[in-house]
């Protein structure tokens, strides 16, 4: 008889994923709340009742999966940005500059007077400035939202995850250069590696629809061929340690760009793409320890409200230089909240360097918990609030 502890442990990610699916369903039908809130408390709570059972390592399934995930999400996320856009209106590409800078310089001034060291509190500042495009653009597809909140949503999403990955990447570069002393190697984890992740994504943005358009029926064919594309590209940036995460979005951003389209059936890559964030949003959260985001709580909420306050103001600040009202800036800015998946899958790219801030930081283990379950909420009620939603247009 196979061991009872075997297949509990093989079972345990398909049970966990099983779980969150029909939880998610549930509250989302009874209270509207996002489905993805939900997704993050059962997987909490299913790794905190057997923590033995979902443990990962940067080069297991689960994290490659994870990270596939979060590519599909990153390459649908580039597709919509827009750079004729932010051409045409620079004030938006400034109110990305000036909150995810301003976000930074807060915590970071906070990190440094609770006790932490320099260094760590840069690492939380940076991490600080993103929003998480996963949770941003799974509530917009959820609530089927459009208009001028959403489209500035997406476009500073995507300013202040690029900012905070390159400010991140220097700040490990600094921590990998203060303890092996090898100058080499920290530049080869920051610029280097932004620089070979970007000019990869954009190589596969320009190579696949050129080929799409040699294969004809692109409409047919493009979203399977875009979803390995995304697969390989994750594989390669894995196995190489570049940056999944811009390499994926500039994948995006390019293909939008070559004027290759998909249909709006397509959205979230199909049943493959939901499947896939079930597990991502499960995942982000089983990294976490109980102990930890307890210990982490009121230092956690300080920096949050911080981080809340800052961004909303500083979008606020530039609406009406941007062509909108201060309510909608304001909006803007609360649905920046998520957060907690783009953290984890960055930190997890660390392991392999020694840099564990999720084991050394309970701070960040607080927060990423807290925005995994509130920032979807934050969003999901301000493009409602902004009346971009089908069910405000109706009322």
């Amino acid at each position: 008889m196979p061991d009872l502890v075997v297949i509990t442990a093989e079972l345990a990610w398909p049970i966990a994923i099983a779980l969150a699916w029909l939880a998610g369903e549930i509250m989302h039908r009874w209270s509207g709340v996002p489905r993805i809130s939900v997704y993050g408390l059962v997987g909490f709570a299913v790794a905190q009742a057997f923590p033995d059972l979902y443990t990962s390592d940067s080069s297991s399934p689960v994290t490659i999966l994870a990270n596939v995930a979060f590519g599909l999400i990153l390459f649908e996320f580039g597709y919509r940005i827009n750079l004729n856009w932010l051409r045409l209106n620079p004030w938006i590409a400034v109110t990305g500059l000036v909150e995810s800078a301003a976000t930074f310089g807060v915590v970071y001034v906070i990190g440094n007077l609770s006790g932490m060291p320099p260094l760590t509190s840069l690492l939380l500042a940076s991490l600080a400035m993103s929003s998480s495009p996963a949770g941003v653009l799974r509530v917009i597809n959820e609530q089927n939202s459009a208009g001028q909140v959403t489209e500035r949503v997406l476009h500073l999403v995507a300013i202040n995850c690029v900012l905070a990955v390159f400010v991140f990447k220097v700040v490990v570069g600094v921590w990998v250069f203060q303890t092996s002393g090898s100058l080499g190697q920290a530049i080869s984890h920051s610029a280097i590696e932004l620089l070979a992740s970007a000019v990869l994504g954009a190589v596969f943005g320009v190579v696949i629809p050129a080929l799409l358009r040699q294969l004809g029926h692109v409409q047919r064919d493009g979203t399977v061929a875009f979803a390995l594309a995304v697969v390989l590209l994750v594989a390669i940036t894995h196995a190489a340690n570049l940056s999944p995460v811009l390499a994926t979005l500039t994948f995006g951003l390019m293909a939008r760009h070559r004027r290759i389209s998909f249909s709006r059936t397509e959205r979230n890559f199909g049943a493959i793409g939901e499947l896939l964030t079930v597990l991502l949003f499960v995942f982000a959260v089983t990294t976490l320890d109980w102990e930890r985001v307890v210990a982490g709580a009121g230092l956690a909420i300080v920096l949050l409200l911080a981080r809340f306050v800052v961004k909303t103001v500083a979008v606020a600040v530039f609406a009406h230089p941007g062509g909108v009202t201060w309510r909608k800036g304001a909006l803007t800015g609360v649905a920046l909240a998520p957060m907690s998946v783009f953290v984890i899958l960055l930190l997890e790219q660390t392991k392999s360097m020694g840099i564990v801030l999720v084991d050394e930081l309970a701070a960040l283990a607080a927060m990423t918990l807290l925005m995994e379950v509130l920032g979807p909420i934050f969003t999901q009620y301000a493009l409602v609030w902004a009346k971009e939603t089908p069910q405000e247009e109706d009322a």
